[in-house]
């Protein structure tokens, strides 16, 4: 029996949240030509690339945007991440020991790794590429088609219980988002915070709160911590 460790990607790998989103407004503007109404995540009814966008589409153009049209956005977002990627390498910032980390647990027969994510397949395996992760993880799942966050994460459960014997699973995460989803879902959630703010979390409930993956140590004892007590 093994422990999924399901990770998050945008500030739970990856520091590029700001630089991340204004390249999701600035390609809808420069695509459907309308101005992207915000940037604050919370303001949508899910956060997924797959609500927000349908959410502003919808409000702009009263319709549901075809296949192609979104296509055509999700590629214009990806070559604007690659092209700022390149320009601004200091604002794509893997989460200090996360590479590192992520292939130490990939050695340990004790734990199945995977990502689940509110952002669409393309963009997401452009990050995890950035950082040194594989960018095609067995067991995956994203927005693509897929409104609501717990059931990405579910998604991603059932890839890794196909191939394992899964007694638990845990979710790293970043955000409120992924309080509210986890504590849904009554799965444990090691959070991860950049600067020293973990009481944004710990408001929400989460109890562990890390702020790297340089001690490989405590990340180990923090899976151990909310696997050793009901969680929520």
């Amino acid at each position: 029996m093994k422990t999924f460790l399901l990770f998050d990607i945008d500030g739970t790998l990856l520091f590029s949240n700001s630089i991340d989103s204004q390249c999701f407004a600035d390609s809808y503007e420069e695509v459907f030509g309308q101005p992207f109404p915000s940037i604050d995540w919370r303001d949508y009814p899910h956060v997924t690339d797959h609500v927000i966008f349908r959410t502003v589409f919808l409000r702009h153009f009263q319709r549901e945007a075809t296949a192609e049209e979104r296509q055509v956005f999700e590629d214009h977002y990806v070559n604007r991440l690659q092209t700022e990627r390149a320009k601004q390498p200091e604002a794509f910032q893997e989460v200090p020991g996360a590479s590192d980390c992520w292939r130490q647990l990939e050695q340990d027969d004790r734990f199945v790794l995977g990502i689940a994510t509110g952002g669409w397949r393309a963009p997401a395996q452009v990050k995890l590429q950035h950082v040194g992760i594989h960018p095609v993880p067995a067991y995956a799942a994203y927005a693509d088609g897929m409104e609501q966050r717990d059931h990405i994460l579910q998604a991603a459960i059932e890839l890794a219980r196909q191939a394992h014997q899964i007694s638990h699973v845990v979710y790293i995460g970043d955000a409120i988002w992924d309080a509210t989803t986890t504590r849904q879902m009554n799965l444990p959630l090691i959070g991860l915070r950049r600067q020293g703010d973990e009481e944004v979390l710990r408001r929400e409930g989460v109890k562990v709160v890390l702020s790297n993956y340089q001690d490989i140590a405590a990340f180990h004892q923090a899976v151990d911590t909310v696997l050793s007590e009901h969680y929520w």
